[in-house]
């Protein structure tokens, strides 16, 4: 039944309505070429039917009475009523598909029926049986027609009201799984992994207070673990809370993005983070990055700790790493390269990471393309995000942070606040 429901289409009545009426008029001009030309009433009950079945093909009900009337008048006026009579039939059609209670069918129908027998009242039994089989025509297919189009479209709304409804509850039962795998994922993460970071730095605390006649050189290394592991800490507990309730993260900016204001500041304490570990880093940090949004400033901070982290433990901790961050007509320009000179601690494990790939998912998320790859007696890894859409709304650039050059003693005192943590490689 597709092509019976594309022709009889709810939307399509004006259309039909149009066709109908040509179809009348060719009627009446065929009957005039093969010498049955139309009467004046002919043409006036003609005319008045087309017009109206135009101007009220909106409103079928009122239709199928207008064109019943003229039925009434045509089948005791004129000899050929044809026009007429399919006009009152094409009327009860629209409204048995159309009609919101059966009843209205069925009252159109008996209406339909009771004209169409007017014109037998009195006649001979041979007009009865003739109008009553005309009945068969004028009221019984239409009102078939109408039934069957009128179920065929009440089964497909149903069919769709299903899909809607399985897709629903596909859609409900995937929501179910990812939040009972993110709250196994966020168990793990609270259960195991914060539990050993704290323990390291709650070791590496009591290591502080116990040991007070260290070298400074290794006070030193022990304030930066032990501020390290408790920035960690800080983003494992913002991640179970991702995890555990993403709704509720989704309106708060700590909980999944940094605030652009603070990226400077944020890169500057990776890069000190950096040299604090031994790597030599010179930094080229364009003011500007502060007016990024806070996905892309985000993807900055990540790119920048997981590049650093990486050279610290594959080029050696007397590496020397050249940092570079840009922002070019909206465009992020951001590279890292290290000479490949330094020296590997035996106990730093070598390959076997997930950062590249990490580095390359999150900058294609935000339609940019990773470059990876030896240079020289080095690596470079750099990359360019596009502009966002619409572009950042500017906004003030925070005061620079420490200069590249300062000394590690010279931050002791005023060292920046880390937001967040590097991500392991």
């Amino acid at each position: 039944m597709g092509w019976v429901q594309r022709l009889f289409d709810e939307r399509d009545k004006f259309a039909r309505t149009v066709l109908l009426d040509l179809s009348g008029l060719g009627y009446l001009l065929v009957g005039t070429q093969v010498g049955r030309a139309p009467t004046a009433a002919q043409w006036v009950l003609a005319v008045v039917a087309f017009a109206v079945a135009l101007l009220l093909h909106r409103r079928p009900l009122v239709n199928l009475v207008a064109q019943a009337a003229l039925l009434a008048v045509a089948l005791h006026t004129i000899d050929d009523p044809m026009i007429n009579q399919v006009g009152a039939s094409w009327g009860l059609l629209e409204v048995t598909m159309c009609a919101g209670r059966p009843r209205i069918i069925w009252l159109a129908a008996g209406l339909l029926a009771a004209v169409d027998l007017t014109d037998s009242i009195g006649d001979p039994v041979n007009r009865v049986l003739s109008g009553v089989f005309g009945l068969t025509v004028e009221v019984g297919v239409p009102l078939l027609l109408g039934l069957v189009i009128r179920t065929s479209r009440q089964l497909a709304r149903q069919a769709e009201e299903r899909a809607a409804e399985e897709q629903r509850r596909r859609a409900s039962e995937s929501r179910a799984a990812r939040a009972d795998e993110r709250s196994a994922i966020a168990r793990e993460l609270h259960d195991v992994v914060a539990h050993h970071v704290a323990s390291m730095v709650l070791r590496v605390g009591v290591a502080r207070h116990v040991l007070t006649d260290l070298d400074p050189r290794v006070s030193e290394v022990f304030d930066d673990v032990h501020a390290t592991g408790s920035g960690a800490l800080a983003d494992l507990r913002r991640l179970v809370a991702v995890l555990r309730d993403p709704e509720g993260a989704q309106g708060d900016a700590a909980l999944t993005a940094i605030d652009p204001a603070a990226l400077p500041a944020a890169l500057g304490a990776a890069v000190d983070r950096a040299r604090r570990a031994g790597v030599a880093v010179e930094a080229d940090i364009d003011p500007s990055v502060g007016t990024l949004d806070a996905v892309r400033g985000l993807a900055v901070l990540r790119l920048t700790q997981e590049a650093l982290t990486n050279v610290a433990k594959h080029a050696g901790t007397s590496a020397l790493a050249r940092l570079t961050v840009s922002v070019v007509d909206g465009a992020v320009h951001w590279e890292v390269t290290d000479n490949g000179r330094g020296w590997v601690p035996a106990a730093m494990p070598s390959g076997g990471g997930h950062g590249i790939t990490g580095m390359r998912e999150r900058v294609e998320v935000l339609g940019g393309r990773l470059e990876a790859g030896p240079t020289g007696s080095g690596w470079r890894v750099a990359t360019i995000l596009p502009a966002a859409d619409p572009a950042p709304r500017a906004t003030p650039a925070p005061p620079p942070g420490p200069p590249a050059g300062a000394s590690p003693a010279s931050r002791a005192g005023a060292a920046p606040a880390d937001p967040l943590a590097p991500e392991p490689a």
